[in-house]
């Protein structure tokens, strides 16, 4: 089951908005709307859903209504029409304590503005909504403390918002949210009144966070670069309608429309894509239990002067060079005593920036590992043209 499911969520400000839906039924534009009636359509029928423990962004400039829709999904706003499913119940349906009850146990709401209590301490503003919704203080606290720690402020519970930096307020806005328990965090330009090194910072923490503990995550920015950098999936809002929704890769890729082209021109492809966009699966593995003979044989139907060596469940073991190989048919030597096991290694998800130090310097390709998995190799070539070949796209389609 989807974690939210958004349908034809639309938004019209003004005093006669079920006129106004008419009117975008009959195909009038925003503007239109405005100019004839003086309403403001905020969101124009978006759809979309978001599966648990996914990073979905809404990505779009002032006043393409992302914040109002983040809003309509918690029902801080009231939807003109359409239907919001939260585990497969309708948000705009429910009745106030449905509602109450819902945004307690199952939305998380971090906002721009820290709003913390200036005259509580750290680990009571974080331990605020446990303690409205009654829970004793031993053991709300004994969560906060656990909370704290979570979000790397461990020390600081008995200090004050005013004693912090603006990127550990927004530290304890994050760790208000997570102490709650909820399934789902809604983010609304949460970093966006940070310095540009602590943004970072709070973005990387953010990832670090969602990859342990799964929460589902709606991330509102106007920042492509964050964006690319959260999203599992994004959303590009504007005027209020969903103009694309895709991968990072997607997006850049092949963007929808030439509004979409225009944000991604310039954007540095060595940042967003990551080992396994290039990565290849090598064309010889030996295993393990293979003597060298097998060794030399395979290297020499594929040309290689190495060869990757992993056990019956892909585990990496190291790797063999074919030197090392005839070495140990003529001295007869177990290949395990002459594998290269030092060889450079990455994460699939490492971005293309951070592996062009090591693809220079590399004397072998670099083996890309999961879970100590084998899962494709990454060469200097493939860094180098995936970067350029990506460019290439790029400027074909906003030519």
């Amino acid at each position: 089951m989807n974690k939210i499911e958004v349908n034809n969520l639309t938004k019209i400000f003004g005093s006669h908005p079920q006129q106004g839906l008419k009117r975008l039924s009959n195909g009038e534009s925003k503007d239109d709307i405005l100019e004839e009636t003086g309403m403001t359509v905020g969101v124009n029928q978006a759809s979309f859903t978001i599966q648990p423990g996914e990073m979905f962004v809404i990505m779009g400039l002032s006043g393409s209504g992302k914040s109002t829709l983040i809003r309509l999904i918690n029902r801080l706003i009231e939807p003109t029409d359409g239907e919001v499913l939260i585990d497969g119940h309708d948000i705009t349906k429910m009745d106030k304590s449905e509602l109450i009850e819902t945004r307690r146990k199952k939305l998380g709401m971090v906002f721009q503005h820290f709003g913390l209590f200036s005259h509580r301490t750290i680990l009571s503003n974080i331990a605020y909504g446990m303690e409205i919704q009654g829970m004793a203080k031993d053991e709300r606290e004994e969560i906060a403390m656990k909370t704290l720690e979570d979000v790397g402020l461990k020390g600081y519970e008995h200090s004050y918002p005013n004693q912090l930096s603006g990127g550990m307020q927004q530290r304890v806005g994050l760790g208000r949210a997570l102490a709650n328990d909820t399934d789902i965090l809604l983010m609304d330009e949460a970093f966006s009144a940070l310095d540009p090194l602590i943004r970072k910072e709070m973005q990387d923490e953010l990832i670090r966070i969602q990859s342990r503990l799964g929460k589902t995550v709606l991330f509102i920015t106007h920042d492509l670069d964050e964006a690319l950098k959260l999203g599992d999936r994004i959303a590009i809002m504007k005027d209020g309608q969903i103009v694309q929704i895709g991968t990072p890769e997607e997006i850049l890729e092949k963007p929808a429309d030439d509004y979409v082209s225009n944000f991604v021109r310039d954007v540095d492809r060595s940042k967003v894509l990551e080992a396994s966009h290039v990565m290849k699966t090598p064309e010889v593995l030996l295993s393990y239990k293979d003597g060298p003979r097998v060794a030399i044989r395979k290297m020499e139907e594929a040309g290689a002067s190495s060869i990757f060596v992993v056990d019956q469940e892909k585990q990496f073991k190291g790797l063999l060079t074919i030197d090392d190989a005839v070495k140990a048919h003529n001295e007869d030597i177990p290949i395990q005593d002459l594998l290269i096991k030092d060889v450079d290694k990455t994460s699939p998800h490492t971005f293309l920036n951070d592996l062009i130090g090591t693809a220079v310097q590399a004397k072998y390709p670099i083996a890309v590992i999961e879970d100590g998995k084998l899962l494709g190799i990454v060469s200097r070539v493939s860094i180098l043209s995936g970067l350029v070949l990506g460019k290439e796209k790029g400027d074909e389609q906003t030519s």
